[in-house]
């Protein structure tokens, strides 16, 4: 084994217990917002979503030696079982109690993150109690908001960086592993966007939308756990045998599986929920509307490009053989 592969190996146990301890301090920081919030703290019991993550770790360090799977990512998955709840908890608080503090701290540009920061800085020197009770402080002090989105934007990066840390699965190239985290960027974005974006739309007490927008938020995040989008799944092309009765879903499987998501899990439900916001709740400005334009190029798009690879695609019985006549 040459010695960059065995520097590769040895990595492999920390990151993959690096990667996966970050996922519990970032879900743990939500679980104690909940708290605060709510003013009750059996909310700590959300901390028992945590133990599949744990076990999921202990198995897979024991038997795959922290590497992960070909086609599924358990720890990424378990991770949003760990936090989405939270955010669930805590998005629909806000939007209960939107106006209960005018005076938070809000983080929409440097002079008051710096003034913010500086709140914990204190002339002389300071106790270990004194220092987090400062550090709480300038912490519950941030607008719901400002805290709602912060957990949103962490938890996108950390999936992508998460994936980039956990060790390969068997049978994922760094290639694909460098596509899938290249689309992994893309969809945090639009998802990030459609959240932020279309939460700020709601006007007045609509609980049944904001409902309706985690849900397609939650549906849209189970895209991280999978890497259909770019493992390969073609046959060899020394078998050309098996190859010539591959069917289209085999043949063209990365290509059906973005299609799949285009439609299904991201920009088709975010097209429905758009022209939801805009026809049923009224609500109509230009950012809205040029998504919603987006959402329904992007959809509209990936119906002409699987119209196209079924065109394209002859299964090897209507291909024409040697003397140029149709088998």
């Amino acid at each position: 084994m040459q010695p960059q592969s065995r520097v590769v190996e040895l990595l492999k146990f920390p990151r993959a217990v690096l990667t996966r301890t970050l996922f519990i301090l970032v879900s743990l920081t939500g679980v104690w917002r909940v708290t605060w919030v709510k003013k009750d703290l059996t909310y700590w019991f959300l901390t028992f979503l945590f133990l599949p993550l744990v076990v999921e770790m202990i198995i897979t360090l024991k038997r795959r030696k922290g590497k992960d799977y070909k086609w599924f990512s358990p720890p990424i998955f378990l991770f949003l079982i760990s936090i989405i709840p939270s955010i669930w908890i805590l998005e629909l608080h806000h939007q209960d109690d939107k106006d209960s503090d005018p005076l938070c701290k809000r983080l929409d540009s440097f002079e008051n993150v710096h003034r913010l920061i500086s709140q914990n800085e204190t002339l002389g020197n300071q106790t270990d109690q004194d220092y987090l009770r400062n550090l709480k402080q300038m912490l519950t002090s941030v607008c719901s908001n400002d805290w709602i989105l912060a957990l949103h934007q962490i938890l996108l990066i950390l999936l992508i960086l998460g994936k980039w840390l956990l060790p390969i699965g068997g049978g994922v190239t760094r290639d694909e592993l460098s596509q899938l985290l290249l689309i992994f960027v893309g969809t945090a974005a639009d998802i990030l966007e459609f959240t932020s974006e279309t939460l700020l739309d709601i006007k007045g007490n609509s609980t049944q939308l904001v409902y309706i927008i985690l849900a397609v938020w939650t549906w849209s995040m189970l895209q991280f756990p999978l890497h259909l989008a770019v493992v390969n799944s073609k046959p060899d092309d020394e078998d050309e045998e098996m190859a010539e009765e591959e069917s289209l879903l085999r043949k063209h499987s990365t290509d059906m599986w973005n299609i799949v998501e285009a439609l299904f899990i991201q920009d088709g439900p975010f097209l429905v929920v758009r022209l939801l916001v805009i026809t049923y709740y009224k609500v109509f400005h230009q950012m809205l509307v040029f998504f919603t334009i987006k959402n329904f190029l992007v959809v509209v798009l990936n119906l002409y490009r699987l119209v196209v690879l079924c065109q394209d695609f002859r299964p090897s019985s209507s291909r024409p053989n040697a003397d140029g006549f149709i088998e």
